[in-house]
């Protein structure tokens, strides 16, 4: 991977000052404010959310990275990295060893970035351990969460595990316990978008990452994301891609 690719994957940006999207609306991101050896204040971005403006400090360090660098794993760990992101906005680290803990590990993030001789295994490697620890130390707190943010996570966690069978939004609020209408306007109200919505972007990033990364045809593939013919899916990637699923897989 060259850097001008990998900075289109994964950014570390200092004094960060704007809550806009820097990769795309498939990107994740993570600000943490140092704001003494043993204090150090962590806010997420979840997809398809901004930050909030008064997050942003001079003392404060962005990192963004595309999903995708979390799908290539096992879904458990993508499901724990999605609870990550969606349970509580932020939250706080005080305890020295843990915000030290933090510290080397996004150290050894950057260095690998900027290096002469950067590997992508070992960039998503070290996105892994830092996630991984920040999973770990998020869920040995204890504060509230909020019950329409628990339902946009029940809704996410479902739908990574059944998008490929289940497209309609009536599977997931039937298993959430509330109506359609009703986990359409918490998606709309936390995420900004329907369940459809989510729905077809993820059709849209595995549609992508198999397009590049492996010989399916498009024809299994629009069979395997649930469409009839391969005409629907064409026509479906080309209105969110801006081109058919040959030209896509032709230009990566």
């Amino acid at each position: 991977m060259n850097k001008e690719f990998a900075n289109k994957k994964i950014q570390i940006i200092q004094n960060f000052e704007s809550n806009t999207a820097l990769l795309s609306g498939n990107s994740m991101g993570i600000y943490f404010k140092f704001i003494s050896e043993s204090n150090l204040k962590i806010y997420f971005k979840p997809l398809n959310e901004v930050f909030k403006p008064d997050v942003f400090t001079n003392n404060g360090v962005l990192l963004n990275f595309e999903r995708e660098l979390i799908d290539e794993d096992d879904v458990e760990y993508a499901l724990d990295v999605f609870s990550l992101f969606n349970k509580y906005p932020q939250f706080e680290l005080t305890e020295r060893l843990k915000v030290e803990q933090i510290k080397k590990v996004f150290q050894l993030l950057k260095d690998e970035l900027y290096s002469s001789e950067m590997s992508y295994i070992m960039l998503k490697t070290l996105l892994k351990v830092l996630l991984l620890h920040l999973i770990r130390y998020q869920n040995q707190s204890f504060l509230e969460q909020d019950l329409n943010q628990k339902r946009v996570f029940q809704f996410l966690e479902l739908m990574e595990t059944h998008y490929l069978e289940h497209t309609n939004a009536d599977f997931y609020a039937d298993e959430i316990g509330i109506s359609m209408k009703r986990l359409n306007q918490i998606l709309k109200e936390k995420l900004n978008l329907t369940a459809k919505q989510i729905i077809q972007q993820r059709q849209i990033t595995e549609a992508k990452r198999s397009l590049v990364r492996s010989e399916i045809t498009t024809k299994e593939l629009a069979f395997k994301l649930g469409f009839d013919s391969i005409s629907s899916f064409s026509r479906f990637f080309k209105k969110h891609i801006g081109v058919s699923p040959s030209v896509f897989r032709q230009q990566h």
